[in-house]
């Protein structure tokens, strides 16, 4: 019986998406739930598995084809077999051949670690696979460019004489190698949205600057406990900036409002978007309902956004809405920057690096760990006063955390 593969439902928001990669070929046999087909969208990359075992009979969408939602990708043949599908094992001469030239066989490797790959140039029949049915994870080929050698392998001197050559010859006197990559459709989603923030918003930023010493005290005193308390979860600085973001907003409607063509949205609700670095490039997973978060769920949520950012598996929905946006440049060591608008959001806060500097205290000199701030908004929604009242908010929060929990 055939089956039909389709693309998953996208949301209003993500029109479209492109095949990014087929992991099965026509004729080979595929098993229910297993992964055969990549969608990348602007967004998020969707993973598509097979409904049935049985043998892929034909690819409708090649690698690098347009899709929209619940269009059909493939056609599976349920029921069917290897065997009916591959007759060619049945010759002599074909298990020689594959035994021999592994640049005709199916290599099985997750999203991640395929970046990684053509990121490096590496070939990927090299790479010593550790995952379920052979597939390579991205540990394997972190493992494989470090030179480490992987528990199974039986003569560690041998790969030495093969991976010496790869960077023996430079280039030559006077070369100016090039290389032109088509950007990601996420990358390219990036792009334009940033240039339609420059561009379409009276865009400004206010800056400002936090002592984070009772926040780094408050963090040393209990992060043990909390640790403890809460299964391993770890109290980072990323949770009172997002419960302080809250109080503020709730103060400040405006900064928690967007704009739709001539008219104003203010939102009842705080819906925190918290850029997240990940291979793909920026992301910004949305903690709903922040004000009525904890902490602890508050950590947990970021650091689970972060573990599915690394994997591309955050899902559109965790990806969608947002009122307001938090960016943390200071991860990356970055002491001042203008943090880019995120529409149709009208702010956007930008941590950055805590640093020890002298400060002057009643009349004396003291050396503080301070962190710049910096608030980007669109001054068509958001007036001057408003902004730095609301940033100066953000600042006595943060230096007097109690008043975050005491909403004072």
């Amino acid at each position: 019986m055939a089956i039909e593969i389709k693309a998953p439902t996208l949301p209003e928001s993500v029109p479209d998406g492109t095949i990014a990669t087929w992991y099965k070929k026509e004729g080979q046999q595929v098993a229910r739930d297993e992964l055969i087909v990549d969608i990348e969208t602007d967004k998020v990359l969707l993973e598509v598995v097979a409904p049935a075992d049985g043998v892929l009979k034909s690819i409708l969408k090649p690698q690098g084809a347009t899709i929209t939602s619940n269009e059909v990708l493939a056609v599976i043949e349920a029921g069917a077999t290897a065997a009916a599908a591959a007759p060619a094992p049945a010759k002599l001469e074909a298990p020689v051949v594959a035994d021999t030239d592994k640049s005709n066989i199916e290599v099985l490797m997750s999203p991640a670690a395929r970046k990684l790959i053509e990121e490096n140039r590496l070939d990927p029949n090299s790479v010593p696979s550790t995952g379920k049915d052979g597939r390579i994870t991205k540990e394997d080929v972190i493992t494989f460019i470090g030179g480490a050698k992987p528990a199974t392998e039986t003569k560690p001197a041998a790969p030495a004489p093969v991976a010496a050559p790869a960077p023996v010859a430079p280039p030559p006197s006077g070369a100016r190698p090039e290389q032109r990559v088509p950007m990601t459709r996420l990358r390219a989603k990036v792009a334009e949205r940033l240039l339609q923030a420059t561009q379409s918003t009276a865009m400004l930023t206010t800056f400002n600057e936090v002592n984070m010493a009772e926040v780094m005290a408050l963090r040393a005193r209990y992060k043990d406990l909390f640790e403890k308390k809460h299964n391993g979860v770890r109290l980072g600085f990323m949770s009172f900036f997002v419960r302080a973001a809250v109080e503020a907003l709730k103060r400040f409607p405006a900064v928690n409002a967007s704009i739709d063509g001539n008219d104003i949205i203010y939102h009842g609700y705080q819906d925190i978007g918290v850029a997240v670095s990940s291979p793909r490039g920026l992301v910004v997973p949305v903690l709903r309902d922040a004000d009525a978060l904890s902490l602890a769920e508050i950590e947990k949520t970021i650091g689970d956004f972060g573990l599915k950012a690394r994997d591309g598996k955050l899902s559109i929905e965790e990806m969608s809405g947002g009122t307001f946006t938090i960016s943390n440049g200071g991860v990356f060591g970055s002491l001042l920057s203008t943090p880019i608008l995120n529409p149709p959001q009208t702010a956007i806060l930008g941590m950055h690096k805590i640093q020890e500097r002298p400060m002057a205290v009643n009349g004396e000199v003291k050396i503080l760990p301070m962190m710049y701030l910096a608030l980007s908004y669109d001054h068509r929604m958001i007036d001057g006063k408003e902004a730095v009242q609301f940033l100066v908010v953000i600042k006595e929060l943060l230096e007097d955390p109690a008043r975050i929990f005491l909403e004072v």
